[in-house]
């Protein structure tokens, strides 16, 4: 067994945790911004393949105390580079450190690269060289506070980039944490599921792929593990093959959005295209107040609100959380409501008794998902 980490974003921690429990990894231990789990080397395939709340998946190869450029560098050197890679690998360092000695994050990747590439000089007169984008092994170091972690990354590309939204509406929201939101709602698939402020798409193209228990990672064209020494291609061809046999091609129930923008539902339309879902997924042009239930059968409402960035929105916003509340209660009586925004006092305007609410980060902005029941 091999000890690795997953990240993400900050509150989803649970939801991927039971993601890998799904997986059956070993070990699963949440922490602050992802989850440790130990698992053999076919864990990493199918982490890469099917989860859907991570960034990346890494395997941690040195820990600990590095105060200065020279001491992570004399770190990096005490690693057997032989056992991860050749001197015909590319290499490439991705670098996160805050509140350290160690204050450019470029300077310390650099640090991390010369270390390697100095032990394979020594050891044979040649050494790996640097491709940033396609690297044969990736590697990521995270130091906070002086303590370091030097993992390999099996991702590298970001997971929450499943590729089908090459072109953001404003305030997009990130496919992973609109995917770890709906799982934390307890989404499956098989209720209705309607977005009547549906921007780019994203929660209904994520509710989609749930639906039809399509990985996200089953279109990836590469993973970082694809140059890993050990990559057993005939098994990972194998994983995906028998994923694409699991695959719903139907939706059991109605999915889909609306939006008052003509961009928004172009952008949710073209979105939906590129993820291969178009023909499925229903978005129309309309205003909130005139939204309707595309079924009768009840389901489940989410939305993400604007935030409110400019000076003088107050107003606005207190009169649209109303509007969502009016609305809801007027026109989707029975249906489950799930509002993520900003942590802020606009939410009390719904007026519809709370269910639960749950902490989430949305990049650096501290959120909350409001679970309402609609009476």
């Amino acid at each position: 067994m091999t000890r690795y980490f997953a990240t993400c974003a900050r509150g989803l921690e649970p939801v991927l945790a039971a993601e890998l429990a799904n997986l059956r990894a070993f070990d699963i231990a949440p922490g602050r911004g992802g989850v440790a789990f130990s698992g053999p080397l076919e864990l990493v395939y199918r982490a890469n393949l099917y989860l859907r709340t991570a960034v990346r998946v890494l395997r941690p190869v040195f820990e600990g105390v590095v105060r200065n450029p020279d001491e992570l560098y004399d770190a990096v050197r005490t690693i057997d580079w032989d056992e991860h890679l050749t001197p015909d690998h590319t290499i490439a360092v991705d670098c996160n450190v805050k509140n350290s000695g160690l204050t450019h994050s470029q300077y310390a990747a650099r640090r991390v690269k010369d270390g390697i590439c100095d032990q394979f000089r020594d050891k044979y007169g040649r050494r790996p060289s640097v491709d940033t984008e396609f690297p044969g092994m990736g590697l990521n170091l995270h130091v906070s506070h002086d303590h370091a972690v030097l993992s390999l990354d099996s991702s590298w590309d970001s997971l929450h980039k499943r590729g089908y939204r090459p072109i953001s509406t404003r305030a997009p929201l990130n496919e992973a944490l609109a995917a770890g939101l709906l799982l934390q709602v307890g989404y499956d698939g098989t209720r209705p599921l309607w977005d009547p402020m549906c921007g780019s798409g994203t929660f209904a193209i994520e509710a989609a792929m749930i639906a039809l228990h399509r990985p996200p990672g089953l279109t990836r064209r590469w993973f970082a593990f694809y140059g890993w020494m050990d990559f057993d291609k005939g098994h990972w061809a194998s994983l995906r093959e028998d994923a694409r046999r699991r695959m719903r091609t139907t939706l059991e129930q109605p999915i889909g959005g609306s939006d008052v923008r003509d961009d928004a539902i172009y952008f949710a339309h073209e979105n939906a295209k590129l993820a291969g879902l178009g023909h499925l997924l229903r978005f129309e042009k309309c205003d909130l107040r005139q939204s309707r239930p595309p079924t009768a059968t009840l389901g489940q409402l989410i939305c993400n609100p604007p935030y409110g960035e400019r000076i003088g929105e107050e107003a606005e916003l207190d009169e649209l959380y109303a509007t969502i509340g009016d609305v809801t209660a007027n026109q989707w009586a029975g249906w489950d409501l799930a509002i993520f925004t900003v942590n802020n006092p606009h939410t009390r305007k719904v007026r519809r008794p709370v269910r639960s609410n749950h902490p989430f980060f949305n990049g650096s902005l501290n959120c909350k998902l409001w679970q309402y029941r609609v009476d």
